[in-house]
């Protein structure tokens, strides 16, 4: 950044999801084809983008903390530009700039393009917004800029055709439209000459793409990912469980590159709350998928998301939840109770009527048997010894290392002569319900 201008420096701060990091990798790509240089620090930067989710209610609150701070900063430094970008402007485009006066200019998840403009616009005064859905916009021709060379997200298809009933994506990404098969390919050929050692497709419901010119679907995408980058780790998020296929499943098992691990959020396991929620399956469906998945990938390792006090959820709803937890088995969960997110199909259809007392304690309850399940799956793990993708510094020590598992289990081991991006065997010593601790060790016995 010597020498540039603060003015011409941008800083983006990403909340939410891996698609909204693929996101500000293109994002930033568009502002350096315009001569943007990007900051190391925020305070450093002259324009500063906060790039949004929606779908939880606490990453609204802290994107709103951050533009409190941001107004306080705006008064101290004339210049400054504040822009918002990806769902919460489109969530709540009525009322962002009323809300928040920090804010300069708005750009939904369609319309990253045009950022540039926008800060050129602002200068010239005003409060610019620019949030139209796209249903052909998949940023195809941007070659997202990205940190290091261990990981690397490529979007393979953007939006939703699903309507479930609590979620905000089909209003703030639209409709599904898939990256053509030869511009996936053409960026995995790039990670490739880079040495990325992990490659994860990315899609709000991935496992529904489809290319139009071949006819390939995700299993085929993802069987030719796999053998074009045959040294790097392919994972792939999120999957519907409408969506999973026989030949997806076989894919998967077939190639020693395409990692054993499958989120498959379910969200409750009562048939009754999932046709009010819209999803599209029932329990049994859903079980039926599991079992094809663990009969054809023994080792498979499962993840999930699960809701807590849907509207009209009742507690023999909730105690079929806990029950399809134990008999799963999940490896991890994200969990959360319900809260209204306006515009959805239930704010509109359905009332919010379980306490949120009583959502609070579902969802304890909820979290304290997913931490048994998952502190007894690690604890088994202890004396084995498992491949795993250095990737970073531990967050305690730099003495330690944290990396993965090809079944996405997170390992602490000490660093020794090793660097983020080996892959090594490690021998796991100890564990936690959400890490697991070992010895790294030449080679597997």
């Amino acid at each position: 950044m010597m020498g540039a201008e603060k003015g011409s420096t941008f800083f983006i701060h990403t909340f939410g999801c891996q698609m909204n990091q693929a996101d500000s990798g293109i994002i930033t790509a568009l502002f350096q084809a315009e001569g943007y240089v990007q900051a190391e620090k925020e305070l450093d930067a002259g324009i500063v983008l906060l790039n949004t989710c929606a779908v939880r209610e606490n990453a609204v609150d802290r994107v709103e903390h951050f533009l409190q701070r941001l107004q306080g900063r705006k008064k101290r430094e004339k210049g400054l530009i504040v822009g918002v970008a990806g769902c919460i402007p489109q969530y709540k485009r009525e009322e962002m700039f009323s809300l928040y006066p920090a804010i300069d200019f708005l750009a939904g998840p369609d319309t990253y393009r045009t950022i540039p403009l926008l800060v050129e616009q602002v200068r010239r005064g005003g409060k610019l917004a620019s949030l139209e859905l796209n249903s052909k916009e998949t940023y195809e021709g941007v070659e997202p800029v990205r940190d290091g060379v261990t990981s690397a997200f490529v979007p393979v298809m953007r939006g939703c055709n699903n309507r479930c009933a609590y979620c905000v994506v089909p209003f703030t990404r639209g409709r599904e439209r898939s990256q053509p098969f030869s511009s996936v390919m053409l960026e995995v050929q790039k990670l490739v000459a880079s040495g990325y050692r992990e490659i994860t497709l990315l899609g709000q419901n991935v496992n529904s793409y489809w290319d139009v010119e071949h006819g390939y679907d995700f299993s085929a995408l993802l069987d030719a990912v796999s053998r074009e980058a045959p040294k790097a780790r392919i994972r792939f998020t999120t999957s519907h469980p409408k969506d999973i296929s026989e030949s997806l499943v076989r894919a998967i098992a077939s190639r020693p590159n395409i990692c054993n691990a499958l989120h498959l959020p379910v969200q409750s396991g009562s048939s009754r709350m999932l046709g009010r929620m819209h999803r599209g399956h029932t329990i049994e469906e859903y079980m039926e998928k599991i079992a094809l998945i663990r009969s054809i990938i023994p080792d498979v390792t499962l993840s999930t998301d699960i809701i807590a006090g849907f509207c009209g959820e009742q507690e023999e709803d909730h105690q079929a939840s806990l029950a399809l937890l134990s008999n799963v088995r999940f490896d991890s969960a994200y969990m959360f109770f319900y809260s209204t997110r306006p515009g959805t199909l239930a704010a509109e259809t359905l009332e919010d009527d379980v306490p949120e007392a009583v959502k609070k304690r579902r969802l304890q309850e909820i979290i304290d048997l997913q931490n048994q399940i998952s502190s007894s799956l690690f604890h088994e793990a202890i004396g084995t010894v498992v491949e795993v993708l250095a990737e970073s510094e531990s967050r305690r020590s730099t003495e330690r290392l944290m990396g993965r598992t090809a079944g996405n289990r997170t390992v602490v081991f000490d660093r020794e002569h090793h660097q983020p991006g080996d892959l090594l065997h490690v021998r796991i010593t100890g564990a936690t319900s959400a890490t697991l601790t070992g010895q790294s060790v030449p080679q597997v016995p």
